[in-house]
């Protein structure tokens, strides 16, 4: 996600004007070679220089993480975290500082510009010129929606996790035209055009994704033969009985 992060932000700021720390000698050095991003010597020297401090590690890391740099947070700086599991509370306890918090969810479309983040914090504690540049920040690589922070384990189930939700359905879509004959590449294709597609048409028109799948079921058809086997099956069960998981998962991360 921090890779990802970076390449939208690249959109909108200057490479001067970000630097990064990344433990991996490998994997940092291969980020800088591609960004022109300054590497920092450490991560303590990394959150000291920047205004704006953005914490894109595992929530298992976190409190490493931020025990590293926390003697380089001030009162001044914003601090924006992607650790599903871990509130504001969370964090300005482990910081022990006046340090404003932003929470943040993002996805791993992210990485081709389509992601999809919910943000949380409280307005008063920002200027107008902070929050344009935190909604700057978040759409640089996809689009951003405000919620409630109560409401952003919720944004984990249906957006930070999904797309691996959806990777699956279109793993299962290709599969299935492979055992009918298409060649594997071209199934791929179709599943993620599929996807892609019918996700841009739920964007663009506003319509219910009911209406637009009964626009889809011609009466006595093949797709509605379909959709009553993935009734019967248990699709919609299945989907929110995996956002049950990730939600109970999210309220237990330590």
């Amino acid at each position: 996600m921090g890779f990802a992060i970076m390449k939208g932000l690249l959109k909108k700021f200057e490479a001067e004007q970000v630097t990064f720390y990344e433990k991996n000698i490998q994997r940092a050095g291969d980020v800088a070679a591609a960004t022109g991003v300054v590497l920092a010597a450490d991560s303590l020297a990394c959150a000291s220089s920047s205004e704006y401090v953005i914490l894109a590690v595992k929530p298992q890391h976190l409190r490493q993480a931020v025990a590293e740099i926390a003697g380089g947070i001030s009162a001044g700086q914003i601090l924006i975290s992607i650790a599903p599991g871990i509130s504001v509370a969370d964090l300005k306890g482990m910081l022990g500082t006046g340090c404003r918090v932003v929470r943040a969810m993002p996805n791993t479309p992210a990485l081709v510009g389509e992601g999809m983040t919910g943000v949380c914090y409280d307005p008063a504690l920002f200027s107008g010129e902070e929050q344009h540049t935190i909604r700057r920040f978040f759409e640089s690589f996809g689009k951003m929606a405000f919620v409630e922070e109560k409401l952003i384990d919720a944004v984990v189930c249906v957006s930070g996790s999904s797309p691996a939700y959806v990777y699956m359905f279109m793993e299962a879509l290709a599969d299935s035209g492979v055992k009918y004959g298409l060649p594997r590449d071209m199934a791929y294709e179709m599943a993620a055009q599929a996807v892609l597609g019918s996700a841009r048409m739920l964007l663009e028109t506003g319509e219910h994704p009911g209406r637009l799948k009964d626009q889809v079921c011609s009466p006595g058809g093949t797709t509605i033969a379909a959709v009553a086997a993935l009734e019967e099956h248990g699709l919609r069960s299945a989907v929110m009985k995996a956002c049950d998981a990730c939600y109970a998962k999210c309220g237990n991360i330590h």
